[in-house]
């Protein structure tokens, strides 16, 4: 199956800010000399533009298109010697990904990883205690919000709430891979009887396999099927009262919009 590498840059804990859309449209300011005229060129509106512009001046530290002054038409725009620095980075960048992801896929063949996923799994920095990747099963959207079901093993469904303009940001749908991200402090845990007694819309049961407790906290982990596992943080004092010992049934609750979804 043809793959190539996909980059993109990022600044904190903002979405993504730059990647092959935006590069696409520096080019397009360099070859039209217009912000304007490359807006049309990438198909997006005057507006997208300057948006992603601000969006990698702010990112970069320093602008990378300039105003050009003068000429029969008037003002244009052109790249900055930091936006041509931009776009030949990104372009070496992702040819050298694209190389070594080739390299690498012969070796990852019959074993179900991709080397586009093992790439992406090594670079990935978050706070999230779990992350649990899975494929998506379905999607149900509103005029405003889209509940997307993401199945991270046979018998586990993890359902998150994102906007619908999330899900095309995402490129989401039936069959694509992603991968949730849950705070530990945002599951709760109960026992099996006593989760189906809440509206969490996540009730994911397992096994607990690990209890490390602290003296105002204790992390409890479950075995959720799949070789995978979720884990919660509670207080010391509920995890007592639960009286849940290594090997015992419990359950993680946590609520769909606390579920935050990533893709490669």
């Amino acid at each position: 199956m043809p793959f190539r590498a996909s980059l993109s840059f990022t600044a904190d804990e903002q979405p993504r800010l730059v990647g092959r859309e935006r590069i696409r449209l520096l080019e397009a300011v360099a070859r039209e000399g217009s912000i304007s005229a490359a807006a049309r060129a990438v198909g997006i509106t005057y507006k997208a533009a300057w948006d992603a512009v601000s969006a990698m001046n702010n990112l970069f530290g320093e602008p990378v298109v300039e105003a050009q002054a003068g000429g029969r038409k008037g003002g244009g725009a052109r790249l900055s010697p930091a936006g041509r620095r931009v776009v030949a980075g990104f372009e070496r960048i992702e040819g050298e990904l694209a190389r070594i992801m080739r390299s690498l896929e012969p070796e990852l063949s019959g074993t179900g990883i991709s080397a586009a996923n093992l790439v992406w799994s090594f670079l990935m920095r978050t706070s999230a205690r779990n992350a649990l990747r899975g494929t998506v099963d379905a999607i149900l959207e509103d005029a405003i919000s889209a509940e997307v079901a993401l199945k991270v093993a046979d018998a586990t469904t993890i359902y998150a709430i994102v906007t619908r303009e999330s899900v095309r940001e995402l490129g989401l749908f039936p069959g694509r891979e992603a991968v949730a991200l849950i705070k530990a402090p945002f599951v709760l845990v109960a026992r099996p009887d006593d989760a189906s007694r809440t509206s969490a819309r996540n009730q994911i049961c397992g096994t607990l396999v690990r209890r490390e407790p602290g003296g105002i906290n204790t992390e409890l982990t479950l075995d959720i099927g799949g070789g995978k596992t979720l884990t919660a943080v509670v207080t010391s004092r509920s995890a007592e009262a639960l009286g849940l010992a290594v090997g015992d049934r419990a359950c993680g609750l946590f609520d769909a919009a606390h579920v935050i979804l990533a893709v490669d």
